[in-house]
C-alpha cells in the first residue's frame, strides 16, 4: 500500500457565510500540500454572503473527484449546529462530528417565520449515530483574543484527526491569516485542539 493510499481522508466543513469556513479549508489545504499529500477540494454554497449556507469538501489522498460522495466523509467540521444537520447525508455512519454549539440564527427565525431547535436537542439527535465533540468555539475564540478566530479554533479542534503534522498546520495559519492576528490565531488553534483532546 502506498503512502498516499494509507492517508485517504475526507473532511466536510460546513457553516454559514461570514464564519470563515473558506479560510479554515484553505489552512488545511495549504498544510496538506506542504506535507506532500495529494488534495482535492471543492466549495459549494448557495450564496456565500453572510448568513448563507457554505460547505467545503476536502479530500486528502483521493484520486477520484473533489466532491465527497454521500456517506463518504470521515469527519464533519460544523461551524454552526444546524449546518451539521443539513449536511449529515455526507458523513459515514459512526463518523465524527466536531460542532460549534453557538447558533447563527437565520432571518427566518428572527422574523418569526421559523423556530430554531434547541442546541441540546440537535446534539442528542446527532449523538445517536455519530461521535460528537461539541463545544462553544466562539467563546474559546473570544478568550484567545478575537471572536473572528472561531474558524481557527475549529481547525485546531480537528487537527488531531488530520493526517497532517501539527507544525505544518501552524505554519499554514501563519502564512494565511493577517500578520497582526497571528498570535491570536495560534492561541485559538491551541484552544480548539486542547478542547477535543480533553473530551
Amino acid at each position: 500500500m502506498s503512502q498516499a493510499e494509507q492517508k485517504k481522508f475526507d473532511l466536510l466543513i460546513t457553516g454559514v457565510g461570514g464564519q470563515g469556513a473558506i479560510l479554515a479549508s484553505d489552512i488545511i489545504g495549504k498544510a496538506a500540500v506542504t506535507a506532500g499529500l495529494s488534495i482535492r477540494a471543492a466549495e459549494t454554497h448557495g450564496m456565500a454572503q453572510r448568513g448563507g449556507s457554505v460547505v467545503n469538501h476536502i479530500r486528502i489522498g483521493q484520486a477520484y473527484g473533489s466532491m465527497i460522495p454521500k456517506k463518504g466523509a470521515d469527519i464533519m467540521l460544523a461551524l454552526e449546529p444546524m449546518e451539521a444537520v443539513r449536511y449529515l447525508d455526507f458523513l459515514k455512519d459512526g463518523g465524527v462530528i466536531i460542532v460549534n454549539t453557538q447558533p447563527v440564527v437565520p432571518v427566518t427565525v428572527t422574523s418569526g417565520q421559523a423556530k430554531y431547535p434547541e442546541v441540546s436537542d440537535i446534539l442528542n439527535s446527532l449523538s445517536e449515530k455519530y461521535i460528537v465533540k461539541a463545544f462553544n468555539a466562539d467563546e474559546l475564540a473570544f478568550e484567545a483574543g478575537s471572536r473572528l478566530s472561531m474558524n481557527v479554533v475549529m481547525v485546531g479542534a480537528v487537527s488531531g484527526y488530520l493526517p497532517i503534522p501539527k507544525e505544518t498546520l501552524l505554519e499554514s495559519i501563519k502564512a494565511l491569516v493577517p500578520q497582526k492576528t497571528i498570535e491570536v490565531n495560534l492561541r485559538a488553534f491551541e484552544a480548539g485542539r486542547q478542547k477535543v483532546e480533553e473530551s
